[in-house]
């Protein structure tokens, strides 16, 4: 019977086949497709043991080069953050913002060239961060576990499979009614805390699922809520500013709220229909302590290796070129920001007689960005850095007369001028696709040939970034006004890797006072662009097998015409009403660009012997440019802000060509018990096509900067340049025993290889990749009690962002996590989990291996840029099931 999820219960039925009856893997995959008209039982997944055998098996029953993540239960995934629980698949890293997992890199390629889709299709995302580029990669943050099935990570590709993936693809599918129990009631309730919080963060959610007694129709809803503080304690250095290093210490309130809905109808055995409806918003206000210490770098006693001072010393009698002095200088930047995204869509499948037919259509947009941002900073009293600051090592060493800074005091607070204008920005993002698809597959009467797939899709994506900025009227405040401190204060907190107690600025009075001056706002034509993707996809599929192997080969032909609209520079312009506007034209310009591409692909899976497959698969992949590098705006950075020396203009153009690669892979896996195998591979990724970047400091293009009085700026463009190569080496290992003890470990060895000349650093390295990677899970499980504990390692990596934070190395990173669970009763369990016992360090420095004095120092090699604490979460709570 068609709507039964008989994929997942053929999986358990067919696990039973292989291993009891001896079935090859072959005859159980064509078994599988005999069987899915059937109306097959659906078995839950519970418990750590059945959620490796469900995962192991969707990667054994595959046609293709597969990997998964299944939740044990309804609530119960792996980790309390989705792309954590897929840093534990073999060839899958983590790159971590903010303490949380928030994006996937697949076989040593960067995170921007991982796809996630939901359910199969795009999902529209957005970030909240002013300062970080708009990319193609998903916001795993937005997404509660509580919500998601499993995950299925496609290391090979496939026509059948949405284009663009160069590293793999990742398929987030959510739960439908039909799948489960005639009524199933879920619910949780959740307290979580973390080592650099006294907070206790709830988290709620429920999930209740339905269908009728001829289970032809059922209707989901699924809620979850959740409210928790990330707070991220670090130094952040800018020597190009005065030499300073600043302790800095962010804190972020987040409220997640997701509610997911689904619907379906199967009037007959051979036809189904689907709706669904998800709405995922997170609010995530903030607010950047830091005090900026400054050095005197004419009084050092060590440099590094590129001659940048790493030690050096200061007195009250020392002065910069500004006239600062010793002073510390306090900076705080509250933001407020919320992200939303809605999708709805629907779908119909109907079975024939000897083919299938399956329509798909939806849309879905995401909106986010900054909604507010201010900047004050005070310098006058809050003493100074008497002392020294010392960078020899990976850490910041202050040792100086004071470290408990005064809160400003009223009578020494200046009022309006402490107000950056610069930085008081609104950046709003939104993100929209919406698409449509129809696949047919016919059964065949050829020897080997089982079926035949092809399918055609379109769809319209557009991406839109923009930025505002005040009209500010001070006619009414004096230039010396007085401010009690106590308005802009909210105590102290701890910041830097030494917990330096420096004062809590009140984000909310701070945001409150900047719009007391605010009287309206005009867009900033540097910062709007607009894109516009429509793409139009087809492809045919050969499915084959015979006695002892099976697979696919087919082609994807991709066509796509991208669009960007920006204001473009109009050196020597003079904006009447808006100084930030010098220098832009007031219309808009467009540029277009179109390219195609044609994708094949070979899947083969081969029984050496009924355990035992042998697998190959070759393809050509693409993932196109990121959206920050298409918008053909002229953006500008560090404008009118407090840093004298970071001016710079980004240019991007929509005629950039996609990431292309060559790929293949060949391994042997090895399933000698019901949920225990061995497995290993080789992988080879040839990339031809690369964006790449240039920078020309020094350019003068018609914009004078009011902090600076010149027009001197560091233009940086991106174009096509060389690729590169990745080939490595997975190695997988799951046992259980019958005791309830089980352990699962995997190594990933990538060695990547690019283009020194694609980034302004100078490595030949894909950013976000690792050589090595470890993961290490060991549990124990009996009927009501599961332990597990997990080490995840990873060597060092290059993060690369544009704007302030640019291109730096972390070193290596671990991770141990805990996690337990107690049934009191069948229906009710106690959970607690512990993410980063051991509060690992995020330790990230200067890796620029061209280094020059024209560059910013903190980049040079080996500078201590950017080291943040670990910070250890944990949760307890209980969850229900009826």
């Amino acid at each position: 019977m068609l709507a039964k999820n008989f994929k997942k219960s053929l999986l358990a039925v067919n696990i039973g086949l292989a291993m009891g009856a001896g079935f090859s893997g072959a005859a159980v995959a064509a078994d599988a497709q005999t069987q899915a008209k059937e109306d097959v039982e659906v078995i839950e997944v519970r418990g750590i043991r059945r959620s490796l055998e469900a995962s192991m098996n969707t990667k054994r029953f595959a046609n293709a080069v597969v990997d998964a993540v299944s939740a044990e239960d309804i609530g119960e995934f792996p980790d309390n953050n989705l792309a954590e629980a897929l840093g534990r698949v073999p060839g899958v890293t983590v790159s971590r913002q903010f303490g949380e997992g928030s994006a996937v890199s697949i076989r040593g390629a960067s995170n921007s060239l991982t796809l996630t889709t939901l359910n199969g299709q795009n999902v529209a995302s957005t970030g909240w961060y002013s300062q970080q580029a708009i990319d193609r990669t998903f916001n795993y943050s937005m997404l509660p576990p509580e919500m998601i099935a499993d995950m299925e990570v496609y290391k090979s590709s496939q026509a059948d499979l949405l284009e663009g993936g160069v590293g793999g693809t990742v398929i987030v599918n959510t739960r439908k009614p039909l799948d489960l129990e005639p009524m199933t009631i879920f619910g949780s309730v959740k307290g979580s805390g973390s080592s650099q919080s006294d907070e206790i963060d709830p988290t709620v959610s429920g999930l209740v699922s339905w269908k009728n007694e001829a289970e032809n129709f059922g209707a989901l809803i699924s809620v979850a809520q959740s409210d928790y503080t990330l707070e991220r304690r670090g130094d952040e250095a800018l020597p190009i500013w005065g030499g300073r290093i600043a302790p800095t210490a962010f804190v972020q309130e987040r409220e997640r709220t997701a509610y997911d809905i689904q619907l379906q109808y199967a009037p007959t055995d051979a036809l189904e229909f689907g709706v669904h409806y998800m709405n995922l918003e997170l609010g995530a206000d903030g607010v950047n302590n830091q005090v900026w210490i400054p050095q005197d770098t004419s009084n050092c006693e060590a440099l590094n290796a590129d001659g940048v001072p790493e030690r050096c010393t200061s007195s009250q009698q020392w002065f910069d070129d500004t006239g600062l002095g010793a002073n510390s200088y306090w900076d705080v930047r509250p933001r407020n920001a919320t992200m939303e995204t809605e999708l709805i869509a629907a779908d119909m499948k109907f079975l024939g007689d000897g083919f299938t037919v399956e329509v798909q259509v939806g849309t879905s947009e995401a909106t986010g960005g900054t909604n507010f941002e201010t900047n004050v900073a005070y310098i006058s009293g809050l003493g100074g850095s008497v002392g020294t600051l010392d960078g020899t090592g990976t850490n910041w060493i202050f040792d100086t007369e004071d470290q408990s800074y005064p809160l400003p005091a009223a009578g020494e607070y200046v009022g309006w001028e402490g107000l950056q204008p610069g930085a008081i920005v609104n950046e709003p993002r939104t993100d929209e696709e919406t698409y449509a698809q129809v696949d047919v597959e016919f059964e065949t009467d050829f020897e080997y040939i089982t079926s035949i797939k092809t399918g055609l899709r379109w769809s319209d994506h557009d991406v839109v970034r923009d930025k505002n900025r005040p009209n500010l009227n001070f006619d009414g405040a004096a230039e010396a006004e007085i401010v009690d401190a106590d308005r802009f204060t909210d105590g102290r907190i701890d910041a830097g890797m030494s917990d330096i107690s420096i004062p809590n600025g009140d984000g909310a009075e701070m945001i409150a006072y900047t719009q007391e001056f605010i009287e309206s706002w005009a867009r900033e034509r540097s910062g709007y662009a607009s894109l516009n993707e429509e793409t139009v996809a087809a492809y045919v599929m050969a499915n084959y097998s015979g006695e002892n192997f099976r697979g696919n080969f087919g082609l994807r032909y991709v066509s796509t015409e991208a669009t960007s609209q920006a204001y473009a520079l109009a050196p020597g312009f003079v904006d009447p009403t808006h100084a930030f506007n010098n220098g832009y034209s007031t219309a808009l310009t467009t540029e277009e660009h179109d390219y195609s591409e044609v994708l094949p692909s070979f899947n083969l899976a081969y029984d050496l012997s009924q355990d035992m497959i042998l697998r190959v698969s070759a393809a050509t992949v693409i993932s196109r440019p990121n959206y920050n590098d298409m918008f053909s705006n002229a953006a500008l950075a560090g404008y009118d802000d407090n840093d004298d020396n970071n001016q710079s203009v980004t240019k991007g153009t929509p005629s950039l060509s996609p990431f292309k690669a060559n790929q293949a892979d060949v391994g042997v896996e090895y399933y000698y018990a019901p949920s225990s195998l061995i497995a290993g591979s080789f992988f080879w990724k040839d990339v031809d096509t690369f964006t790449t970047n240039t920078e020309q400091p020094g350019q003068s293009i018609g914009i004078v900067d009011p902090g600076t009085n010149t027009d001197n700026w560091r233009v940086e463009t991106y174009t096509d340049g060389d690729g590169g190569t990745i080939y490595g080496a997975e190695f997988q290992l799951q046992h259980t025993f019958d005791n309830g003890f089980g352990a699962v470990v995997n190594y990933t060895y990538s060695d990547s290889d690019a283009n020194a000349e694609n980034f302004v650093d100078g490595n030949s390295v894909f950013s976000d990749a690792s050589e090595h990677t470890v993961n290490t899970v060991a549990f124990y499980e009996t009927d009501a009690l599961s332990l597990r504990a997990a080490y995840t390692w990873r060597s060092e990596y290059m993060i690369r962002e544009t704007g302030f934070y640019g291109s730096r190395l972390h070193e290596d990173f671990g991770t141990l996590d805990l996690s337990a669970s107690y049934d009191i009763n069948e229906n009710f369990t106690i959970i607690a989990d512990v993410t980063n016992l051991l509060e690992e360090d995020s330790i990230q420095v200067g890796n620029h291996q061209n280094w020059t004095d024209t560059d910013n120092p903190r980049f040079s090699r080996g500078y201590p840029a950017y080291n943040y604490q670990g910070e250890s979460r944990y949760s307890v709570g209980l969850q229900f099931r009826f």
